[in-house]
């Protein structure tokens, strides 16, 4: 038990989010336009708009309960989405920008979670959807954006494995770029 009476962020609470962010930036250097073409079938996004959607999905929500630096980043990504479609290929099949924006989102994501603590977690914001008033919960969202992360980096994974390319990190190391303890 901890004798410093302050609370600890809630990066503490989420440690190891950020190495799998390294894993997402890491499947993503080096890919090429075609590789981000790739998809399985026609009506599937493709490679390089799954990463998209990861970071969209991320600055969406964020913005949604008005988290410090997600108004900006909402700004200047709104010009290449419209709902969760993209609307540029000049993005979807570049390797640069695609970590552009991972790095951009998480960057918001790590301030957020540094600054809020666990009792951060039962703030709600109001979000209207289909006409339903949700108080929806800071845990409810951080949760959300944790999962999608990683539902959508398994997705990544999977695709890029297809096209016959190796993922240490996504793959046979499951995510886990910082090692566990060693007892």
């Amino acid at each position: 038990m901890s004798t410093n009476h302050e609370m600890p962020s809630l990066m503490t609470v989420y440690s190891g989010w950020e190495g799998y962010q390294q894993s997402l930036v890491s499947a993503v250097h080096g890919l090429t336009p075609e590789n981000l073409r790739y998809r399985p079938h026609p009506e599937h996004r493709s490679v390089g708009e799954i990463v998209g959607h990861i970071a969209y999905g991320r600055i969406d929500w964020f913005h949604r309960m008005k988290a410090p630096g997600s108004a900006e980043l909402n700004q200047e990504i709104t010009p290449y989405y419209k709902g969760e479609a993209l609307l540029h290929d000049s993005v979807s099949e570049d390797p640069e920008a695609l970590i552009y924006w991972l790095e951009a989102s998480w960057r918001m994501v790590e301030s957020n979670l540094q600054r809020w603590t666990v009792v951060d977690l039962a703030t709600t914001f109001r979000f209207t959807y289909w006409e339903v008033e949700y108080a929806i919960p800071y845990q409810w969202v951080i949760w959300r954006i944790l999962s999608h992360d990683i539902h959508h980096g398994g997705q990544l994974s999977t695709l890029l494995v297809q096209q016959g390319i190796d993922l240490p990190d996504l793959g046979e190391n499951g995510g886990h770029i910082i090692p566990a303890p060693v007892a």
